[in-house]
């Protein structure tokens, strides 16, 4: 009976346009009225709590280095370092949007970012050589939700507060698989480019490849100080998180001089609004949570899905298609928020491992943020690139298709996510 009031309330007044921050509170307050115990302290102390936590400092300093990183001209230079690698082959610009979208991904934990990076610069450049703009749009969209999977990832800090499970073996884990999903997407890229009939770009000289290899250096060295870091315990995600900010500060202001005190200031507001918004998700989910908690709402689902616990393939599959379907109509932060105390106790019963969960469960949700009619990133993509969203939808097909198998390979094969995980250990 909660489970279902929880689910009613709260698609109900998501659909009435409240807020998906503030639906989740009533929700939670709904769950209280039912049970009789409603208490104003509880909500504010839980909301409190929500937000009370060091681990989720990272949230604004990865958000400020991906801000720093796109106006600093670290975006630009990386982007101009795959083109001259390879940019000249056939449908090359499409293999110079992935190549980029993966070295953006390790140095941004966002997906809305890293596609309005490429988008603005990469776009306009395939539309004017010949490529079908839909197609182009749709590849963007695809490279750009690698991000949250590739360490550092926002959506593997939000799971790993709320799962209390270790941030570090979550980045990790998701290395394999975020690279994984990019070789999908070139498989993809080089059947759909065949079809495509457009202007070569010119080879580019080993001398100035060398030349934009140097400065795209700077650029590079970002994910190997993150990942060193991480993995040789020099720092924690948090820590990580501020030298991220702190480096791509000094890239864009010392080194390559594109960041003004204006275009700082810029930064810092953008970054402190879009905080904002992830932070009052994780702090008004926080009640939503503790009533999931105390109804026992958990122990209905399992009840649910008790016939899947003895089958944990069968198991993960339910799930993943019941997150798939959520992507549909949610953004990601908030199935995170929604499903993470919902599905934990239940993979840990099946004898699950979580952080092999975590990666699949972050993997599904970000593929959410493509499908319509909701997928944010769909929708940042058919702004930045003018087209309709029926054309981006159509564009983004195959590569969606492509990161489906990746995703179904991942659930059949669990090795691929937990034993190159143990070698990062």
């Amino acid at each position: 009976m909660s489970a279902v009031l929880f689910i009613v309330i709260l698609l109900g007044l998501i659909m009435m346009g409240l807020p998906i921050a503030f639906a989740l509170m009533y929700a939670g307050i709904g769950l209280m009225l039912l049970i009789g115990q409603f208490d104003a302290q509880i909500v504010v102390q839980n909301a409190i709590a929500g937000a009370d936590n060091f681990v989720l400092m990272a949230v604004p300093f990865f958000i400020l280095a991906g801000e720093f990183m796109n106006a600093g001209g670290l975006s630009k230079r990386i982007v101009s370092m795959a083109s001259a690698f390879v940019g000249h082959l056939r449908g090359g610009l499409g293999y110079v949007a992935i190549f980029a979208a993966i070295l953006l991904a390790s140095l941004s934990g966002s997906a809305v970012a890293d596609t309005a990076a490429l988008a603005a610069i990469l776009v306009p450049m395939m539309r004017q050589a010949g490529y079908d703009p839909a197609r182009a749009c749709g590849l963007m969209a695809a490279g750009g939700i690698v991000a949250p999977v590739i360490p550092p990832s926002i959506g593997f800090l939000i799971f790993g507060v709320v799962a209390n499970l270790s941030i570090t073996r979550l980045f990790l884990a998701g290395i394999v698989p975020g690279i994984m999903m990019g070789g999908a997407l070139v498989i993809a890229w080089a059947i759909v480019a065949r079809k495509q009939k457009v202007a070569l770009l010119p080879r580019t000289p080993w001398s100035q490849r060398l030349v934009l290899l140097g400065q795209g250096g700077w650029a590079l060295m970002l994910p190997v100080i993150i990942i060193g870091g991480l993995r040789f315990g020099i720092f924690t995600p948090t820590e990580a998180a501020v030298v991220a900010a702190a480096y791509a500060l000094f890239v864009g202001a010392v080194v390559y001089r594109e960041l003004t005190w204006a275009t700082i200031y810029h930064c810092l507001l953008t970054s402190a609004r879009t905080t904002a918004v992830v932070l009052l998700l994780a702090a008004l989910a926080m009640v939503a949570s503790y009533m999931i908690t105390i109804t026992d709402i958990s122990g209905q689902v399992g009840g649910w899905l008790q016939s899947l616990s003895d089958h944990p393939l069968v198991l993960m599959i339910a799930m993943m298609v019941v997150v798939f379907l959520a992507g549909m109509v949610l953004d990601f932060i908030p199935i995170v928020l929604i499903f993470t105390p919902v599905f934990l106790p239940i993979i840990k019963q099946a004898d699950i491992d979580p952080i092999y969960f975590g990666v699949i469960f972050i993997m599904n949700c970000s593929i959410g943020m493509i499908t319509p009619p909701v997928g944010v990133v769909l929708n940042v993509i058919s702004s930045i690139g003018k087209v309709s969203m029926a054309e981006a939808t159509r564009g983004v097909a195959p590569f969606l298709l492509a990161l489906l198998l990746v995703m179904f390979a991942l659930i059949l094969f669990p090795a691929l996510v937990t034993v190159p995980a143990e070698w990062w250990r």
